[in-house]
């Protein structure tokens, strides 16, 4: 999905006070999947509303789960880059879950996205419902939707990342440092793991 200049605005409307600041909250912290010492590292930028992200998660990711990850030859990460505010309402229930819970959740998340992320009016409670599921209470969600500070954590990571990798559209790859955007197909994205850049 391509971004526009309107994006960061609502955003940051929606999170009050938008400042750089460093935060030790572990939630903060990378998600990823795959050896530590895999050759290549692939990170992944992708809003939780995006369409085409829902479609690389749910057609190609399991693939690229399977033959690059799970076989060592990749490193996935995954960065949040929410377009909207309920994307970022999103990303912070999904940080906020176990870390082990994460892949699963984005899994659920994308698989669904139609049922929850377009509901009008009804966003949050769709949102609450599937993290209830993944065992947050409702007490609990509320305070994560409302925690400025993890959504101000994640703002700052997603400026971090238009500022070193030029992130125009979602969901784009970084492949050791070599960007690429789109839904990219297993093979095409096969290719680019083998043409990465050395570490």
């Amino acid at each position: 999905m391509q971004l526009t200049r309107r994006t960061l605005g609502v955003l940051a409307a929606a999170t009050p006070s938008l400042a750089l600041a460093q935060s030790g909250d572990p939630r903060l912290g990378p998600r990823s999947m795959g050896r530590a010492d895999a050759p290549v590292t692939v990170t992944e930028f992708f809003s939780l509303t995006c369409g085409h992200c829902a479609a690389f998660h749910t057609t190609n990711w399991p693939r690229v789960k399977a033959e690059l990850v799970d076989t060592g030859r990749i490193r996935f990460v995954w960065r949040d880059f929410p377009l909207d505010g309920i994307a970022l309402a999103a990303a912070c229930v999904a940080r906020s879950l176990p870390e082990d819970r994460y892949p699963a959740f984005l899994t659920t998340l994308f698989q669904t996205q139609d049922r929850w992320a377009f509901a009008q009016g009804r966003q949050l409670e769709e949102l609450a419902r599937l993290a209830a599921l993944a065992g947050m209470d409702r007490k609990g969600f509320d305070a994560v939707v409302a925690d400025e500070a993890l959504r101000r954590g994640i703002l700052e990571q997603r400026m971090a990342a238009e500022r070193e990798f030029r992130i125009t559209a979602t969901p784009s790859f970084a492949f050791n440092g070599r960007v690429q955007s789109g839904n990219i197909a297993f093979d095409q994205f096969a290719q680019l793991v083998q043409q990465a850049p050395k570490p």
